[in-house]
């Protein structure tokens, strides 16, 4: 049977507080998705996923506060990210979705599960912990706008492998989809002990970790998986962004652990 799914995703919005909330539907009659990105990422992060799984799956993928083009808000709040989260799926009209999260998006899944319970079915947390503490602060030095892009990959350096989705042209030079200084307030807000919330929800989980992970160690990911009932621990040969080191081989655990609910 041929793929119901769009050649092109939907770029849509939804308001929040006077704010653009954008997000991508793939549409396609399966499962709804939800999928939420780190750190200096957007929602078309998610495109091959998204291809890969097909009409077993609707993935929505949002850009989430201040990344992509959604837009800046007053803070970077653990519960402003959830809010974000509820927002779109109620937009939509979707009461319940599993969801997917990678990194910074992996914690915002699992405090949505733990504060709505009832929205999630399920949850795929991608190379992110119960416990984190990371520091974003080398952004900081990348330029704000310069004449050229091939200057501002030049002046990224070795960051310029995972930011050239980010890479955007404005009136004035050319810039990243996103304020360094903003994803420094959000790593302040998402630094912490956030056991309570790993363990507050009782849904199915596939926790997915890069081998070469330095954000998710191997200790740290099999307590998760040791502490909370109904979970799945998976590793791949991969660092942190799994989803886009072994793209095939993430699909295909996302598909079998949704083939198994």
């Amino acid at each position: 049977m041929a793929s119901t799914i769009p050649s092109e995703p939907k770029r849509a919005a939804t308001m929040v507080g006077g704010r653009r909330l954008s997000f991508l539907d793939f549409g396609g009659p399966g499962r709804p998705l939800l999928a939420l990105h780190g750190h200096f990422g957007e929602g078309r992060g998610f495109t091959c996923l998204a291809r890969e799984l097909g009409d077993s799956c609707r993935v929505i993928a949002l850009d989430q506060r201040g990344h992509g083009r959604s837009g800046r808000p007053a803070d970077f709040s653990r519960s402003g990210y959830v809010e974000d989260a509820t927002t779109v799926l109620e937009h939509l009209g979707i009461d319940s979705a599993v969801v997917l999260g990678h990194s910074l998006g992996g914690v915002n899944a699992y405090q949505l599960a733990a504060r709505y319970p009832g929205l999630v079915d399920a949850l795929i947390v991608e190379d992110i912990g119960a416990e984190v503490d990371d520091d974003l602060s080398f952004s900081l030095s990348w330029p704000h706008r310069t004449p050229t892009r091939a200057e501002l990959l030049d002046k990224l350096g070795p960051s310029a492998s995972y930011l050239t989705d980010a890479v955007r042209e404005y009136p004035d030079g050319w810039g990243l989809a996103f304020d360094p200084k903003d994803m420094n307030a959000s790593q302040q807000h998402l630094n912490g002990v956030h056991w309570d919330d790993w363990l507050a929800s009782d849904c199915p989980v596939l926790l997915i970790r890069g081998s070469r992970s330095t954000v998710l160690s191997a200790a740290h990911a099999k307590d998760m998986a040791a502490r909370r009932p109904r979970v799945q621990l998976v590793e791949f040969p991969a660092g942190h962004t799994v989803h886009e080191t072994v793209p095939a081989e993430f699909a295909a655990a996302v598909r079998g652990f949704l083939g198994s609910l």
